[in-house]
């Protein structure tokens, strides 16, 4: 979501980069660039206006550490500014003190109140909760359906009294039920609506006023941008809400909402969505600090992290975490593993997004994409090489990749693929955003101890036949 506005200020930084320090010229200068670039990501002008003064008012002042360059300077006072502007700590779903926890989905049509519905349902199910979906969209065609649908896929289930019932109806029944059958959490689908239909909206705060929910939960399309802000706006100014969902935030769009919405209407945004699947990899808690790394191109390498837990055991990711960090780096048996559980982590190209320093390698990654097909692919190939070629990948000449695509029915230029893909890899996690030494295209130098010569052997005179 953040690709054009992350560029931008990298190139501003890099502009920075060849100046002694900060100077008054150089900062308003920067400044004038990053305020274009937050304009241009569709953050709301006055919040863009406010963030360039406080970050004029740290650079210019004395807080900035004598010790970091320029651009480390000015990336670290925009890097805090925008943990500020977007809430400084994350925070989670409040817990009702007695009786069940009641969340009551709002927001306009198409915002994804429905499959967000279902993902925070298997959120607590997964956390041990007893959730209960209700189905209180009596307008939109097939919505209960759909609830219905997506809980049978989740093992939740899903409480509905047909498109007869009155919502406030639907949703005081469903907290009785929730009551007698155990149920802990209640989250209550209600229809999606435009924010200046008055009936509707009176409609919501009946429901409110009935069932008096624990949270009310504004669903945003972070796709739609500025018109979020005002949507935001008149709901929270109609039924007080307790917190934001922001939706399609892997769509193409440029961030504005992400960015403005917590300023505005001081609620915070406590989760985000991505994507249409309902796993536990699509719904995340936000936390400001870890966006605003990802804002500066500075990975998300906590996120990153936490993924790798929920799929692999305590054992498997401490060997995940020692083999990001192994300077011997992987192996395609290393990669055949890897590949089956990171799949299990959601999309391969957002979590190339959260590796710290991904933007500077030289590389493209836009294009690197790992589906069911490549993988059987991969592992078709890894499984025709000898296990000596599986530890010692430089062992791969043209005979062998010739050897390796006839006895597993591919190509040698997948074969190829397959080897840059895992050269690509260790470069990754070799990258001095890890702590790695800075990676430099081309052969790696020998350290000390590599340069230890080995003594030539003597070869034997050949007798004569004679």
């Amino acid at each position: 979501m953040f690709e054009s506005l992350t560029e931008k200020l990298q190139n501003t930084f890099k502009k920075l980069s060849g100046h002694g320090k900060l100077t008054e010229k150089n900062i308003t200068d920067a400044l004038r660039e990053v305020r274009l670039a937050l304009l241009e990501a569709d953050v709301n002008f006055k919040i863009v206006r406010s963030f360039i003064n406080d970050v004029r008012e740290q650079a210019l002042g004395q807080e900035v550490m004598g010790s970091l360059t320029p651009e480390l300077q000015i990336a670290k006072i925009i890097g805090d500014e925008l943990t500020k502007l977007m809430g400084t700590a994350s925070e989670k779903i409040n817990i009702a003190p007695s009786g069940p926890t009641i969340i009551m989905m709002v927001g306009l049509n198409g915002a994804g109140k429905t499959t967000v519905s279902a993902k925070l349902a298997l959120k607590f199910r997964t956390e041990g909760r007893n959730p209960l979906l209700v189905a209180a969209d009596v307008y939109r065609p097939a919505a209960i359906k759909q609830l219905q649908v997506l809980g049978d896929q989740i093992n939740v289930p899903v409480f509905s009294m047909g498109t007869d019932t009155s919502p406030v109806s639907i949703a005081q029944a469903a907290v009785k039920s929730a009551l007698n059958r155990g149920h802990n959490f209640v989250i209550i689908d209600t229809a999606g609506r435009l924010q200046i239909n008055k009936e509707l909206m009176k409609e919501l705060r009946v429901i409110k006023g009935a069932i008096n929910p624990t949270e009310i939960m504004l669903v945003v399309d972070a796709m739609t941008g500025q018109d979020a802000i005002n949507v935001a706006e008149q709901f929270n100014a109609d039924l007080d809400i307790d917190g934001v969902i922001l939706t399609k935030m892997d769509g193409d769009a440029r961030g504005g909402a992400a960015l403005s919405i917590r300023a505005v209407i001081q609620k915070p945004i406590k989760l985000v969505s991505v994507g249409e699947k309902v796993d536990t990899t699509t719904l995340e808690e936000f936390h400001p600090d870890r966006m605003a790394s990802r804002i500066l191109g500075e990975g998300d390498f906590k996120t990153l992290l936490e993924k790798a837990e929920n799929v692999f055991t305590e054992d498997q990711a401490r060997e995940f975490e020692r083999k990001l960090t192994d300077k011997q780096g992987l192996d395609f048996d290393d990669l055949l593993v890897q590949l089956e559980q990171i799949k299990k982590m959601g999309p391969l190209d957002q979590l190339i997004d959260m590796i710290p320093g991904i933007n500077k390698l030289p590389i493209d990654v836009k294009d690197l994409q790992v589906d069911e097909g490549q993988f059987q692919h991969a592992k078709a190939i890894i499984q025709s090489m000898t296990p000596g070629e599986r530890r010692i990948p430089s062992l791969l000449d043209r005979s062998r990749k010739i050897r390796i695509a006839k006895g597993s029915g591919m190509t040698v230029r997948e074969v190829n693929q397959l080897v840059q893909q895992l050269n690509f890899m260790n470069r990754m996690v070799k990258h001095q955003g890890l702590g790695m030494p800075k990676f430099t295209p081309g052969k790696p130098k020998l350290s000390t101890k590599q340069k230890k010569v080995r003594k030539p052997r003597k070869r034997k005179k050949r007798r004569s036949r004679r």
